[in-house]
């Protein structure tokens, strides 16, 4: 199947030089680039374009569904005019400031708890059962509780956000631990290797692929915990204007609010990305780019 999807080898002629052959690969990357990017670009628009036809031509009714072309403008309004008395930019800057802090605190404590217990097989053995127990217990229901404990401010929405962010974190950094190779520890424990040694060197390392896996989804639940934050009680955010949007029947606002955090996310998805390929420039090609 993967010799199927695999683009096809290029043939070279005898004597054909190392930097002819590279350029020859530079240009086949770029043109497979922009394929993707043209297919990606036009399934956008067939999309978006099938949306606005269908609601022009009132087979599907926009009272639910809106259209892009409404969308985009209350998405005008709200950046010219600001939403809800308030400019469009402290809104979403409200809405990431909850989710960042949540997010890193989540992030660097789940490391750190993860970390720990999995080297530790006496903690991960009496704290597992209160772990499981806490895990099982839906987050978006202690928003509540923290709206109650910590006020409408920051804290509450950052305490939520944490919780959505430090279980996910926590068991793929637990779990990559526990799988970390057992050669190389001993290899390193032959050549002397102390126990933060042997941690920092070895253990951490290769419980790094689990961790970034968990980074690439942690920042989205640090998202959904600020803004079930905001639903249930909140000045400002993003959180507030949809809130305020399904109360007013304005479907064009909800889903212009829904368009800001897909921004938001990609955009952070991609900073995520950055930063994952230059902490982690040891890690191997994968298959699917090596073809």
């Amino acid at each position: 199947m993967s010799e199927t999807l695999a683009p096809p080898i290029p043939e070279f002629r005898p004597g054909t030089s190392d930097a002819e052959i590279e350029a020859a690969a530079a240009r086949a990357e770029r043109k497979r680039r922009l394929t993707v990017r043209f297919w990606q670009v036009l399934l956008l628009v067939v999309l978006l374009g099938g949306w606005e036809l269908l609601a022009r031509a009132k087979i599907i009714d926009v009272f639910f569904f809106s259209s892009p072309s409404a969308i985009a403008a209350r998405l005008y309004q709200w950046i010219t005019q600001g939403a809800d008395g308030t400019p469009l930019w402290f809104h979403v800057w409200v809405t990431i400031e909850e989710a960042l802090l949540g997010f890193f605190s989540g992030f660097i404590l789940g490391i750190l708890a993860g970390v720990a217990l999995g080297r530790n097989r006496m903690a991960s053995d009496v704290l597992t059962i209160y772990i499981k127990v806490f895990n099982s217990v839906p987050r978006v229901v202690l928003a509540p509780i923290f709206i109650l404990l910590f006020g409408l401010g920051l804290t509450s929405k950052v305490a939520l956000s944490f919780v959505m962010v430090f279980f996910i974190v926590f068991s793929n950094a637990f779990q990559g631990v526990r799988e970390a190779d057992r050669a190389l520890i001993a290899n390193a424990r032959i050549l002397g290797a102390s126990k933060w040694q042997l941690t920092r060197s070895v253990i951490v390392p290769s419980a790094m692929s689990w961790i970034f896996a968990s980074l690439h989804v942690s920042f989205g639940f640090a998202i959904v915990g600020a803004i079930v934050g905001e639903f249930v009680g909140a000045r400002h955010g993003i959180g507030v204007l949809i809130q305020i949007a399904g109360g007013a029947f304005d479907t064009a606002g909800m889903y212009a609010a829904i368009v800001i955090i897909m921004v938001v996310a990609l955009a952070a998805e991609y900073a995520v990305t950055i930063f994952e390929n230059r902490l982690a420039k040891w890690r191997p090609v994968p298959l699917a780019e090596t073809h």
